[in-house]
């Protein structure tokens, strides 16, 4: 799979994130234990295609996965037909036709997606974002769990820390939601998920909890694809070292056994 590239302009919209989180007086994100995690983590393929139905039905009206590509789902468990189908539901504008046209009757050409494409975002730039979201800008989501300092908890503590009225005396502005977790309590995004949000295709209870877990180990996996790559890797270095290591020492000991 090709590695995804972390741009200049992904990495300063990331920063100012978090350093507006750091400024904002959020409340700390409790810790959450992922499969992810950890020198032996890997991902959950299960989790990972539920997190993908919860990205296509609730986040992909609003938030964008630039950084892509719909083959990338074969490698967490989906098929070539699969993802055939999955990127053939998507429009892209087509190249010329024969009479060098990329209008025909006031109509712009388009093609349907194939596997090689990046995921097709839902709006066709940040001028059309803001004025379909009151103004806001919805951020693409490739990379959203690099951010911050524990991305994972925090996304999690973000989907599910909405509350229903702000705390007394709290002015909230029009059209802003309460969330304990986001900077400064107010956000523009309503409430994305709730019990029943989606139907699982394997039967998995639809709740809050599950969504959020699911749709936060998909968005980890889609910013470190090469996670169980280079987590593997890490440990046949690590083990060919201290092999390495124990045959220097036995080494040393047969060298230097006749001068003690």
């Amino acid at each position: 799979m090709r590695k995804i590239i972390l741009s200049a302009a992904a990495g300063f919209v990331l920063l100012a994130a978090g350093n507006a989180f750091a400024a904002g007086g959020a409340a700390v994100p409790p810790a959450k234990d992922w499969t992810f995690q950890g020198i032996f983590g890997k991902f959950d393929r299960d989790q990972l295609k539920r997190g993908y139905q919860v990205y296509k039905d609730i986040c992909a009206g609003c938030h964008s996965l630039r950084l892509v590509a719909y083959r990338n789902l074969m490698d967490i468990g989906f098929t070539e037909d699969e993802v055939k189908d999955i990127a053939s539901e998507y429009q892209l504008p087509a190249p010329p036709n024969d009479d060098g046209d990329t209008i025909v009757d006031g109509e712009r050409l388009m093609r349907a997606a194939k596997p090689s494409d990046h995921f097709v975002s839902p709006f066709a730039n940040e001028k059309a974002a803001r004025v379909a979201n009151a103004g806001a800008y919805p951020p693409d989501l490739s990379l959203m769990v690099k951010a911050r300092k524990k991305g994972p908890d925090y996304i999690y503590a973000l989907l599910t820390g909405y509350k229903e009225e702000a705390p007394e005396g709290f002015a909230l502005n029009e059209g802003m939601y309460y969330n304990e977790y986001f900077p400064g309590h107010q956000i523009a995004m309503a409430p994305p998920l709730m019990d029943e949000s989606v139907e699982y295709e394997d039967g998995t209870p639809a709740t809050l909890d599950q969504h959020a877990k699911d749709i936060v180990t998909f968005l980890a996996w889609t910013a470190s694809p090469e996670l169980e790559a280079r987590k593997s890797m890490g440990i046949k270095v690590l083990l060919f070292l201290v092999v390495l290591t124990a045959m220097f020492y036995a080494l040393k000991r047969r060298i230097w056994s006749d001068v003690h």
